[in-house]
């Protein structure tokens, strides 16, 4: 039936096109798109199993939604600490013989539903487990949204430092719902804005004068 018209979706749906070097794939943004995501996930090959790596305090915000929207699919979820601590091969070890015993083989998908742990840790498993499975990330925070879930950095930490262990790994999809932004403490928000601002300084002069002439209404 070829991939769904994002057209018709109310309300309208944005297509970000990410080109990378190993794969291209596409960003999709809109509210309420948690409670629609089987409709995303329709241009994909179908999947033999959907299996939701996320975390307990997500996942609580997050459940009911994200299950209404990927009706009729059977989804199993693995829920890990998000903390920054547990950010560590001991916690892909352990997410990855979850997945053998869940029978999760090859024409897998994994959808990362979290923060920046989740999606670091959750992309890292796609990448090594049985040596590459699908992955579609669905960032809730504001720093993951604009930075961590694109571009396919995944990794974990050592306790020698950050981030020491990992693989570049393009998601099939990439699901932004700025709904999902509504339950981040204040901190988190901010955080998430000043990367935002970073980018403007970095190379985007519109963006960094419209985030000034904004910025209030933006808090």
């Amino acid at each position: 039936a070829g991939p769904p018209s994002y057209a018709t979706f109310s309300p309208p749906m944005k297509r970000i096109p990410v080109h990378a070097a190993s794969a291209n794939y596409t960003v999709l943004c809109a509210r309420g798109l948690l409670s629609r995501l089987g409709t995303a996930l329709s241009g994909l090959d179908t999947p033999t199993g959907i299996f939701i790596l996320s975390s307990p305090r997500v996942w609580r915000h997050c459940r009911r939604r994200l299950l209404s929207g990927l009706r009729p699919h059977r989804c199993r979820v693995l829920l890990f600490d998000d903390r920054e601590r547990s950010k560590t091969l001991r916690t892909v070890e352990s997410l990855a013989r979850r997945l053998v015993r869940a029978g999760a083989d090859r024409r897998s998908l994994l959808l990362a539903v979290g923060g920046g742990v989740v999606g670091d840790v959750a992309g890292f498993v796609a990448a090594s487990y049985l040596r590459g499975v699908a992955l579609v990330h669905v960032p809730t925070t504001l720093v993951a949204q604009v930075d961590s879930a694109i571009g396919g950095k995944t990794g974990v930490n050592l306790p020698e430092g950050k981030n020491l262990i990992g693989a570049f790994y393009q998601p099939r999809l990439v699901a932004l719902d700025p709904d999902a932004l509504r339950t981040l403490p204040p901190r988190q928000y901010r955080s998430g804005l000043f990367e935002v601002i970073k980018y403007g300084v970095i190379g985007d002069p519109p963006l960094f004068r419209y985030l000034e002439n904004r910025l209030d209404a933006l808090l």
